[in-house]
């Protein structure tokens, strides 16, 4: 590994492996054998074994969560193909850093040497840094391997996107994290077998890794050093140093519009332990109260509406708290809020019905108001014809008459389709007496 190094050690973004490195570092892969999981990109003629395996030319943008493997794999790219290997990394680097090294590889690609840049964190570059990659990319002049946590779709220019492969990594499963884990407590850059870890350590070190290598071998090396020569590494030991796992969320990326997709989702399938469970994901990740609260009351109209028309209330009253009292203590009423909604009969008449009046309107299906429902408050309103012949409904006994309200020509439409869940059910007997009612042919 030390050759990526010596090919230009200042533009370096991959991590020391020396006797001093982190652990985490030291256990980096050094063949494909070591990687583990990503099997669905790793087998026998995908796109990213064959450039591993130093028969492919395509520039790839790896995408996935923390820990999954995106630097590794880049090294591994890099000793595959025997190029000249330069890393940056989006943090620390602009465009006058880009256009060194592309122009650096363009001398060296005259004397038949290409080169692999590896950029980490390409989503931290602004569009102008990414836009000067472009050329070089399509020209083949460097074979672009970038890293990103950030859904590429949102946070990568589209002609860089259309240049490159998208390959998708996955949260390593339970199994390859303790896999991770025994190998370093094995293998000679590790532990040499010299570190004894008790089953329930290594469960308890999976459980908090989440799903990230990296994380899992740091967790280890922080609870080992807390072991004395010869001791057991025992899960006491491992709960004393690692207090609580860290949950995988970027307020601005795919982690915020997944989990908040799955919290509505399992609110609206009506599933209290998980719209609970991931809001406490949302709440543990530090997520803007507010915006849960907002998303609260959308969801209370949009999926509940007048099957339980409280539950706006709920929502309603929730967002107050948030103002009122902030957090940590309006966790409560959040999770009161989500409670209440997840166990409400659903119904979506409501924004089906406004959807609907919205899509007539925009097709130009509008229509002048009725002369007797316009405003006759002023002079001449009444020469004009306004406001006459309009019938009072508090002057019938039953508080409703027939009287047209829409306009001519769309006397009969309807919007409004009450379900018969829940409180909804009374309107969807009510509301088709009403309509009888109202839209009756009458004597002027």
């Amino acid at each position: 590994m030390d050759s990526l190094f010596d090919a230009n050690p200042s533009h370096s973004s991959l991590p020391d492996t020396g006797a001093h490195a982190p652990l985490a570092a030291r256990m980096r892969p050094q063949r494909l054998e070591e990687v583990v999981g990503q099997q669905h990109l790793l087998g026998a003629g995908k796109p990213l074994r064959r450039l591993i395996e130093g028969s492919g030319d395509a520039s790839v943008i790896l995408y996935g969560p923390p820990g999954t493997g995106k630097t590794t794999l880049a090294s591994l790219i890099s000793a595959a193909t025997g190029h000249h290997f330069v890393g940056l990394s989006a943090l620390n680097a602009g465009v006058k850093e880009v256009r060194e090294v592309i122009a650096e590889a363009r001398r060296r690609q005259i004397h038949g040497e290409k080169t692999v840049l590896f950029i980490d964190e390409v989503h931290r570059f602004s569009k102008t840094q990414q836009d000067a990659l472009l050329a070089a990319v399509e020209n083949r002049v460097v074979l672009l391997v970038a890293a990103t946590t950030e859904n590429p779709s949102f946070s990568v220019v589209a002609p860089l996107l259309s240049r490159s492969l998208i390959l998708q990594l996955r949260s390593l499963e339970d199994a390859d994290i303790k896999k991770v884990l025994s190998r370093a407590i094995e293998d000679e850059r590790g532990y040499r077998g010299e570190l004894e870890v008790s089953e329930e350590a290594i469960e308890q070190l999976v459980r908090l890794a989440g799903g990230d290598a990296r994380r899992s071998l740091t967790y280890l090396e922080a609870a080992a050093e807390a072991v004395a020569p010869g001791a057991v590494l025992d899960a006491a030991t491992v709960s004393a140093h690692i207090d609580r796992a860290v949950v995988r969320y970027d307020r601005d990326g795919d982690q915020h519009y997944d989990i908040t997709s799955a919290w509505i989702k399992s609110i609206r399938g009506s599933d209290v332990d998980a719209a609970l469970h991931y809001l406490a994901r949302m709440i543990e990740a530090g997520e803007d109260p507010r915006f849960l609260a907002r998303r609260l009351v959308i969801h209370a109209s949009e999926d509940i509406g007048m099957a339980d028309p409280s539950a706006l209330q709920s929502a309603i009253a929730a967002a107050q708290a948030v103002q009122l009292i902030g957090m940590p203590e309006a966790r409560i009423n959040l999770a009161q809020a989500t409670i209440h909604l997840a166990t409400a009969p659903k119904s979506n008449a409501v924004i089906r019905a406004i959807d609907a009046a919205l899509d007539d309107v925009r097709k130009g299906h509008t229509g002048p108001v009725p002369a007797h429902l316009r405003d006759g408050h002023y002079e001449g309103a009444k020469a004009m014809g306004n406001a006459v012949g309009y019938r009072y409904p508090h002057d019938h006994p039953n508080g409703v008459l027939a009287q047209q309200y829409l306009p001519d020509g769309m006397e009969q439409v309807q919007y409004y389709q009450p379900s018969e869940h829940g409180e909804e059910r009374k309107l969807a007997t009510l509301w088709p007496r009403l309509r009888k009612i109202i839209r009756a042919k009458h004597d002027g």
